[in-house]
């Protein structure tokens, strides 16, 4: 298997493969020069040397060429203290050259020789003047790079609805898919402005229960199923999944909460579990009793009684309805 160290060149933001080659001594937080598609960067090793899969692999592994020098750090702290002013200068000339559009962060290489501009807008923009101008400014190669509201909600930094420093600027590396399933499952209110974060999207801390919810809903009825309680039968109205109990109106009108235990789904035995999760009510399943019961006078009839068609080769019996003259 492949060895690779980790690497990110920003704190919180995403982690990189590389070759470590044979620097398999690097230790978390040290400072590596590696080699990327736009040239030499300096990152911090995230992961030390380990061995992974091949299938977590992408593509070919760019190396690590050296650890980081005193010197190159230097460099590198002396080119991010202007950064600020760099972001400054260029939301000046975007709103003098009416641009529709929002400088978010401004970020040297290393070396000073490539300057990246992240912004965010509603379309594509043409920027070719505002590039023009930044390299004559600034001396060094322009580029734009275009991201989203969430990327935007990571650069700024802020607080949460729960009073806590946003997660995306904090500790979450990735952002993960989130959806409005995940708002159902935890029955939340579908009120956008309650579920979405500071970037306006859906808040990612949904995401990070919803395994939880999925797998303690798979053991409760759904809304809208019939089920039998202590208190007789009634319908499900709402479901707890973390307190595994679920909330049913029975046939008088009453509302009562019950444990997943006290619910006999009609139709079915045992513990609450949910069939197709359809309202239909459907009539009562004979116990096992009742099931050899049954079968008991049917296999008997089958043994005195013909088919319906007759025996094999006997006539079949005349109809006693009243012939017409």
């Amino acid at each position: 298997m492949p060895v690779v160290v980790g690497v990110s060149f920003r704190p919180v933001t995403k982690v990189y493969y590389f070759d470590p080659g044979a620097l398999l001594d690097l230790a978390t937080d040290e400072y590596v020069v590696v080699e990327t598609s736009q040239g030499q960067e300096i990152g911090q090793v995230t992961w030390s040397p380990r061995a992974i899969g091949e299938t977590f692999l992408a593509g070919d592994l760019k190396p690590v060429v050296r650890r980081a020098t005193a010197i190159d750090l230097l460099e590198r702290d002396r080119f991010q203290r202007k950064e600020e002013d760099v972001l400054t200068q260029c939301r000046t000339r975007a709103r003098e050259l009416r641009l529709p559009m929002t400088v978010v962060s401004a970020e040297y290489s290393y070396d000073g020789a490539r300057l990246v501009v992240s912004f965010t807008a509603e379309g594509r923009i043409d920027f070719r003047d505002l590039v023009r101008d930044l390299a004559r400014m600034f001396n060094a190669r322009i580029e734009m790079k275009q991201i989203g509201v969430r990327d935007q909600a990571k650069v700024l930094d802020g607080v949460g609805k729960c009073g806590r420093q946003l997660c995306c600027s904090s500790w979450l590396r990735e952002f993960n898919p989130v959806t409005i399933k995940m708002a159902k499952q935890q029955n939340l209110p579908l009120n956008p402005p309650e579920i979405s974060g500071v970037c306006g999207r859906l808040l990612c801390c949904l995401a990070y229960e919803s395994d939880v919810y999925e797998e303690a809903r798979k053991q409760l009825p759904k809304v809208g199923a019939a089920v039998m309680t202590p208190a007789g039968e009634g319908r499900v109205r709402r479901v707890q999944p973390l307190r595994e109990t679920v909330t049913v109106r029975l046939e008088d009108g009453a509302t009562q909460e019950f444990a997943i235990g006290e619910l006999e789904l009609q139709g079915g035995k045992g513990g609450g579990r949910s069939c197709s999760g359809c309202s239909m009510r459907r009539p009562p399943q004979p116990s096992d009793e009742e099931d050899e019961e049954l079968a008991a006078p049917a296999e008997r009839s089958d043994l005195d009684e013909p088919p319906p068609g007759g025996a094999p080769g006997s006539k079949r019996p005349r109809s006693k309805r009243p012939r017409h003259r």
